[in-house]
C-alpha cells in the first residue's frame, strides 16, 4: 500500500515501538544499540526517568499558553543558559532551522538599527548545513539542497572551510556576520581547527561584524564541554541550539550577548509554539543531569575512549575506513566502501549509525552510554566491517557474478 506521507525521506523498513537508556526495540522483535540518538537529538537516551517525570508532571497542568503571557519555566532555562554560557539573551523556538533564522535576522537587524541597512551579508563556509528553509538553505549553500526552489535567498557569501584568504577576499561593506560549525556535522564530521575559530573572532572584531556559532549538533553536552565553542577560548556573539537541549521533545534557542540581540525588541520576531510549558520542562530536566557534577567529565572521557577504540578498529579494517573524526560523543568514520553500504552492515549487525557527507559514517550515542555499552558497539562495528571484507572476497573470486 502506498504510504500517505510525502515521500521526502528514504525511510528504513524498520520501526520501533520503546527505547530504554542507549537501547531501542523494534517492532521486528529485535534489540537495537541506538550510536544515532535521533541525529544527535536524544542526549539522554530513550525514556530518561527524570525527562519522563517532568515531561508527565508538566503535561497534568497546563501545555500551551502563548507567549503572551510569562512562562515562568521558561524564564527559568534561559537563566540557566545564560549562567552557564556568554549569553545575556535567549529566544526559544522549536527547531534547529528556527533558531538560525532568528540568528540571521538577528545579524541583519543589529546592522540596521546601527544605521548599515546594506550590511545583510552573512559569510558561511562550504560543507555547512544550517537547516531546511528557504534562508538556511540559502545559509548552507548546498546545491542539491536549493534545486528546484526558486532563487537563492540573497545574502550568503559561502568560502571553503579553513579558508582564510578566501574569506577576507569576500568581507566587504555588505557583510554582516560569519556563520560556522564548530565541527561540521552533516558535512562529515569535520572539526574546524581552534586557529581558524581565533581568526574568525579576530576578523569580526576587526570589520565590526557578528560572530555566529551553530552549535545544533555540537551544542548540550557532545563534544564534553556544555558547548563546543569552550574548547577553542572563542567566544560568539550569537549562537544557535537545539537538538540535545530537548532530549527528544522539539526545542530550540538562539542565545546572544545584548548587543547582538539589541536590534530584535518588540514585535519583531515571534513564534507560536516556541518556548511553550511541556517544551520548557524539558529542557530544564535535560540540563538538571548534563549539569550534575561530573556528567560532562564522564563525556569527555568515554570520547577519547571511543576514539581510540575507532582508531584500532581502522588498524584491523584499513579496506573499510579511511579515517576517524570527530571529538567527545560525536565521532565520523569516513569509510572506503559507500556509507550507505556501512549504515546497513551496522544494522544488519543490530547497530544504529547515522550516514553524512563526504562518505562518513556518524556516531552520536546518548551522553549516557556506559563503557560496556561503548565496548559493545565496537564489537558490532567489527563484525560489520567483517562482513564487507567477507563481500568483497566474495565478488572478488574468478567466475563470481559481478
Amino acid at each position: 500500500m502506498t504510504s500517505p506521507l510525502l515521500p521526502t525521506f528514504a525511510r528504513a523498513e524498520l520501526s520501533f515501538e520503546k527505547g530504554e537508556g542507549p537501547w531501542l526495540y523494534g517492532r521486528d522483535g529485535e534489540r537495537y544499540l541506538d550510536f544515532g540518538a535521533g541525529i544527535a537529538v536524544n542526549a539522554l537516551g530513550h525514556a530518561h526517568p527524570h525527562l519522563v517525570k517532568a515531561l508527565a508532571e508538566q503535561a497534568g497542568k497546563i501545555w500551551h499558553s502563548s507567549n503572551l503571557f510569562q512562562i515562568p519555566e521558561g524564564e527559568r532555562l534561559a537563566q540557566r543558559l545564560v549562567d552557564n554560557t556568554f549569553a545575556d539573551f535567549v529566544f526559544f523556538a522549536n527547531s534547529g532551522a528556527e533558531a538560525n533564522e532568528a540568528a540571521i535576522k538577528m545579524a541583519r537587524r543589529y546592522h540596521y538599527v546601527n544605521g548599515n541597512p546594506e550590511r545583510f551579508h552573512i559569510v558561511t563556509f562550504e560543507g555547512a548545513f544550517h537547516g531546511r528553509t528557504l534562508g538556511t538553505i540559502a545559509a548552507g549553500g548546498q546545491a542539491k539542497y536549493l534545486e528546484g526552489f526558486g532563487p537563492k535567498v540573497q545574502g550568503f557569501d559561502q568560502v571553503p572551510a579553513e579558508d582564510l584568504e578566501a574569506l577576507k577576499a569576500v568581507i566587504g561593506p555588505q557583510t554582516a556576520a560569519l556563520m560556522i560549525e564548530p565541527i561540521q556535522g552533516e558535512g562529515g564530521v569535520r572539526n574546524v581547527s581552534n586557529a581558524f575559530l581565533r581568526e574568525l573572532r579576530a576578523l569580526c572584531d576587526q570589520h565590526g561584524l557578528l560572530l555566529i556559532f551553530d552549535e545544533i549538533q555540537t551544542g548540550v553536552g557532545r563534544t564534553g564541554k556544555l558547548f563546543a565553542y569552550e574548547w577553542s577560548g572563542v567566544t560568539p556573539d550569537i549562537m544557535t541550539v537545539a537538538k540535545g537541549i530537548g532530549g527528544g521533545f522539539p526545542l530550540g534557542a538562539c542565545l546572544a550577548t545584548a548587543e547582538a540581540g539589541k536590534g530584535l525588541t518588540l514585535g519583531t520576531h515571534g513564534t507560536t509554539f516556541g518556548g511553550n510549558p511541556l517544551a520548557m520542562a524539558v529542557g530544564n530536566a535535560v540540563l538538571d543531569v548534563i549539569l550534575e557534577p561530573g556528567f560532562l567529565e564522564s563525556v569527555e572521557r568515554k570520547g577519547l575512549l571511543l576514539k581510540q577504540r575507532l582508531a584500532e578498529l581502522k588498524d584491523r579494517h584499513p579496506s573499510i575506513i579511511a579515517e576517524v573524526r570527530g571529538q567527545g560523543l560525536i565521532m565520523g568514520l569516513r569509510t572506503v566502501v559507500p556509507n550507505t553500504e556501512f549504515v546497513s552492515a551496522a544494522r544488519a549487525q543490530k547497530l544504529i549509525v547515522i550516514g553524512a557527507g563526504d562518505n562518513v559514517v556518524r556516531l552520536l550515542p546518548p551522553l549516557i552510554i556506559t563503557e560496556a555499552d561503548l565496548a559493545e558497539a565496537i564489537n558490532r562495528l567489527d563484525a560489520a566491517c567483517a562482513a564487507i571484507e567477507a563481500g568483497q572476497k566474495t565478488t572478488a573470486q574468478p567466475g563470481a557474478v559481478q
